[in-house]
């Protein structure tokens, strides 16, 4: 019998008065802003507008129940990135959106590697951290293989500032998986890079452009597909299940929220 396992945040408004001050200007990434059309109220008001009747007229009183999203990122929790979000072209070819790839590239066998032992706040998971996984898994990666980095980051509610200083992957470990085979890579973290904050800062002391965004950027040389603010990993096996990642069919976008679920025998 084979167990579907939720691994989608829920996209809730009410996250926006969760996040720190100083980050509210990331909430159409983190949770939408919904206006709610209650079949008793504005859906009824709505309902009558539409049709040219009046709340008299109404069979049970009530028209329909409708929602409005009026701030959302294409990037908004639980959302698969294109290649097009890493940059124009991936290996010289232009980068593919949301809506060219095709769902059998979104449907793949999984693999989590818990790198929670080692990883730590606001550093990078090294490739030695993403090899002490795996061989945990006892298995290796396939090619079109889902690899999934569990960080710990479950631990943290949306009020923590810990929540926002993730462990995060570099080029290098980055492209150590891509390499290898994998095609989509998941994390359970806010994001796949190290906090925006500490890559500046890093920019700042060096100078060096490769330290900007380079988890992502490694995409540009391998095409992959990175999900990000996935959930319930620690629900996983190791190894051994599917995966389906599928996203919103949003025209020509760098990214779409997805519903993302495991399967497991």
């Amino acid at each position: 019998m084979t167990r579907l396992i939720d691994l989608t945040q829920t996209l809730d408004p009410d996250n926006r008065a969760k996040l720190p001050p100083q980050l509210m200007s990331a909430a159409p990434v983190m949770s939408p802003a919904i206006e709610y059309y209650h079949p008793a109220e504005k859906g009824a008001d709505e309902f009558c507008r539409y049709l040219g009747c009046h709340h008299d007229d109404l069979p049970d009183g009530e028209g329909w129940g409708a929602e409005l999203l009026t701030d959302m990122s294409s990037h908004c929790g639980t959302h698969v990135d294109a290649p097009l979000h890493s940059g124009s072209k991936i290996a010289g070819m232009p980068a593919r959106t949301i809506t060219d790839i095709p769902l059998e590239e979104l449907y793949r066998p999984g693999m989590v590697l818990d790198v929670r032992p080692w990883a730590k706040l606001g550093e990078e998971i090294t490739i030695a951290m993403l090899d002490a996984a795996m061989a945990a898994t006892g298995s290796t990666i396939q090619p079109g293989m889902a690899v999934l980095i569990r960080t710990g980051q479950e631990q943290f509610k949306l009020t923590d500032l810990q929540f926002y200083m993730q462990p995060g992957m570099s080029r290098a470990s980055t492209l150590h998986l891509t390499r290898q085979g994998a095609t989509i890579l998941g994390t359970d973290a806010v994001g796949w890079d190290l906090p925006f904050g500490l890559m500046a800062m890093k920019f700042q002391t060096s100078k060096d452009k490769s330290v900007l965004w380079d988890g992502h950027k490694a995409i540009v040389e391998r095409e992959a597909f990175i999900v990000q603010q996935m959930c319930n990993l620690g629900a996983l096996p190791l190894s051994g299940f599917m995966v389906g990642f599928f996203p919103i069919k949003l025209a020509r976008c760098s990214a779409a929220p997805a519903r993302v679920v495991a399967f497991v025998d």
